[in-house]
């Protein structure tokens, strides 16, 4: 689960690192963050000073991204895609200059599935002529349920979530509780929250809820994701080495 925060510091490259090593299996992520990835693939950045573009009227309105992003979206949904497989499909077949920093053009690549799960109106790319309710909704809505059935393998698995605050942590929360509605019991499941401060929906639907009256374990770690998830990358690597896998 990754907040736009890890994109915007440039984390991508030790993200893809692992998922190219087979250490990802899924990708779940919000409206912000695919801005963010999505820029980098064809801009090689992503950045905005929103104090002073906020004043000038400015802010967000930049042509490109709102209508490219968008009329991926538009097209992948009316395809039967769901956001993130409409954006990952986007960036892979078109390769632009920088698609080898970009997550989901990873993602589409190596086939690692990827969910998006927008608030409406939290994007800039929603402010612009292009953005479709309809089709933000629909796919957002086919990323849960796709997101729901990701969660449902996790027996034994681990679920991090990595800088979202609040929309990853309700989103998993829910598909957790479709997972064991269904039956599956999720006992073995390891959750971890990872940012810079402790707040109150991650450690509740990430860390403690989740695991609660179950064999599984939740962790919280704090720090800043530009030094703790390079340090994570680091020490999966270390341990794969140790037991033998390349």
């Amino acid at each position: 689960g990754l907040g736009a925060h890890v994109i915007k510091t440039g984390l991508a490259p030790v993200l893809i690192d692992l998922m190219e090593r087979g250490f990802v299996s899924a990708i779940a992520t919000n409206g912000a963050a695919v801005i963010h990835d999505f820029e980098i693939a064809l801009a090689g950045a992503t950045s905005e000073d929103v104090e002073q573009a906020l004043g000038a009227g400015t802010f967000g309105m930049a042509d490109e991204t709102g209508r490219l992003l968008n009329g991926a979206i538009n097209d992948g949904v009316a395809l039967g895609q769901g956001i993130g497989q409409a954006v990952s499909h986007y960036l892979h077949a078109r390769q632009p200059q920088h698609a080898r920093s970009s997550v989901l053009a990873a993602a589409g690549r190596l086939g690692i599935p990827v969910t998006v799960h927008v608030a409406i109106g939290t994007d800039i790319i929603h402010m612009h002529p292009s953005a479709s309710g309809a089709a933000l909704g629909e796919g957002s809505l086919r990323d849960f349920r796709y997101f729901v059935s990701n969660v449902a393998r996790l027996e034994q698995g681990v679920f991090l979530n990595c800088g979202s605050a609040v929309v990853l942590p309700e989103v998993f929360l829910k598909a957790v509780a479709l997972a064991r509605n269904r039956g599956l019991a999720l006992d073995g499941l390891t959750t971890v929250n990872l940012d810079f401060i402790r707040a109150y929906r991650p450690q509740t639907n990430v860390v403690l809820r989740p695991t609660a009256g179950t064999a599984g374990k939740g962790y919280s770690l704090v720090g800043h994701h530009e030094i703790m998830l390079p340090l994570l990358a680091a020490t999966i690597l270390h341990t794969a080495r140790t037991q033998g896998r390349p």
